[in-house]
């Protein structure tokens, strides 16, 4: 029996994903629950696990394919049905009937599906010429969306006959790319090698595996060869990740060749030669995106206040050891924000509601959002139900939180739903900032640096620790009054801790 192995839920808002890692093949036994591949959202990476136990039948979507919701990724044979036939085409059985490539005749390049509500293209980097040999699955060209950036590989081997839309050139979905013709000359290097290995990979050494079209289309945009990379995938298959290392060993290394070549003269030095283009990751575009949306979509502006951490401070510094003893978690200041924060949504709950058409959707409940910055760039992980949590379960949630957002596990469930958002920048030392609305949240709460600074307290000149606090907020659905009210809210629980157990 044939059982499909399909695009799990992605998530939220996320329509698409790439494929990142296929760690099983044509004819390997699986069982039940063991991952399959791995797939690459801009937010987070997905595993997909086996559906039965059974045999690897065919890969439909190969590694570097932009794949959809529910989209077919593979086949599995149930039981100890045959897996011969699926498993050739990855085989490196150099006489194989169904090789992909013809004889005669010619296949057409076609636009990939795009994704949802992605009508065109822009047609940015071809990486073949015009008479270049192919093979099947190898990456020809690469287009851009106003989304994501899509691979077009190969659909069958053969000679790049013609280029019908040139680099620049935006096409719609049902756009023809260009054509392969069958030839006698691209199947002559097939009997010395695997059917679908790329000729990148042909030149690795002796290793006959096929590398990454990630890392194929990464070293050719490198301009490094593959022989300058150590592959770390399987079978020694070389990964994106391992591109990026190689060229950033080859960065921070010292750079004889411009001296050798370049002797010491009055020549102005060329600018763009000592700049580096990288490619901003899927993570990084969609932040870009959803910030500027933000911006563009809400009525967003900033209001100010400052609140003397003194209080809270002595509070931390006389409870937190006999705190950790029997919570297990260190007191932070994390929790006194959230709960001051939770005691303000109360009084003004227009700051914890949304805008969906034209209602206001009020919400009976706290999710909180904490902001958190990781190496591949920030995320909101989202407390749920806050406003039932004790100070210890909040400081609990937020590390393990933080943990998992720094290690790059969080799911998509645990980053979606939030109401309200903390960020804290005072941890990088920011004294003062205007925090962008979370859509489609309407306020966020922008910490900063504690500093001290002199304060006039009853009369007299004190030195107090103070932050500035900033909220910004969405004006179509908060005033200016309801703002300033849940500012000066915390600012007061925060100054006087004992108003939140007395909720006042």
């Amino acid at each position: 029996m044939t059982i499909e192995v399909r695009v799990p839920t992605l998530g939220e808002s996320v329509t698409e994903a790439t494929v990142a890692t296929w760690f099983k093949k044509p004819g390997d036994a699986v069982a039940v629950d063991e991952m399959l591949c791995e797939l690459e959202t801009d937010k987070v990476t997905v595993e997909v696990p086996s559906p039965a136990a059974g045999t690897m039948g065919e890969i439909v979507a190969g590694e570097g394919e932009t794949v959809g919701v529910d989209a077919l990724l593979a086949t599995l044979l149930a039981g100890d049905g045959a897996a011969a036939a699926p498993a050739a085409p990855a085989a490196a059985t150099p006489a194989a009937d169904p090789a992909p490539a013809p004889a005669s005749g010619s296949t057409d390049v076609m636009v990939p599906t795009l994704g949802e509500s992605v009508t065109e293209a822009t047609v940015s980097t071809w990486f073949k010429a015009v008479g270049d040999s192919v093979a099947q699955d190898e990456m020809l060209c690469e287009l851009e969306t106003d989304k994501v950036s899509v691979e077009v590989p190969a659909p069958v081997a053969g000679v790049l006959a013609e280029i019908t839309a040139p680099e620049g050139t935006t096409v719609d979905a049902t756009a023809k790319l260009g054509v392969i013709s069958g030839s006698d000359t691209a199947a002559a290097p097939a009997p010395s090698a695997a059917p679908s290995v790329p000729a990148p990979a042909a030149q690795s050494g002796a290793k006959d595996v096929e590398n990454a079209p990630s890392a194929q289309k990464a070293m050719a945009e490198a301009g490094i060869d593959a022989s300058a990379v150590t592959g770390t995938g399987r079978d020694g298959r070389i990964m994106k990740e391992d591109v990026k290392a190689a060229v950033s060993a080859a960065a921070a290394a010292p750079a004889p060749t411009p001296a050798a070549v370049a002797p010491r003269a009055p020549v102005p030095a060329d600018d763009a030669a000592r700049e580096e283009r990288v490619k901003m990751t899927r993570l990084r575009q969609t932040i870009a995106r959803r910030l500027k949306d933000a911006q563009n979509t809400a009525a967003m502006l900033t209001t100010y206040n400052e609140v003397d951490m003194t209080e809270v401070m002595a509070l931390r510094n006389e409870y937190k050891d006999l705190f950790e003893k029997k919570h297990g978690v260190r007191l932070g200041f994390m929790s006194f924000f959230t709960k001051a924060c939770v005691h303000a949504l109360k009084e003004v709950p227009e700051v914890n509601a949304e805008i969906d058409g034209t209602d206001i959707v009020y919400k009976n409940f706290v999710h909180m959002g904490i902001a958190a910055g990781t190496p591949t760039g920030l995320v909101v992980p989202v407390i749920r139900d806050a406003d039932t949590m004790s100070f210890a379960e909040i400081e609990k949630a937020i590390g393990e939180k933080g943990r998992r957002a720094r290690d790059g596990k969080l799911s998509m469930a645990e980053m979606q739903g939030g109401t309200f958002t903390i960020s804290n920048g005072g941890v990088y030392g920011s004294l003062m900032s205007s925090p962008i609305l979370n859509p489609p949240q309407s306020g966020i709460l922008g910490m900063h640096k504690i500093q001290d600074r002199p304060m006039a307290i009853n009369g007299e000149i004190k030195i107090r620790p103070m932050m500035y606090l900033a909220l910004s907020y969405d004006h179509r659905i908060v005033d200016g009054k309801g703002a300033v009210t849940f500012l000066v809210r915390v600012k007061e629980a925060l100054e006087d801790p004992r108003r939140l157990l007395m909720d006042l």
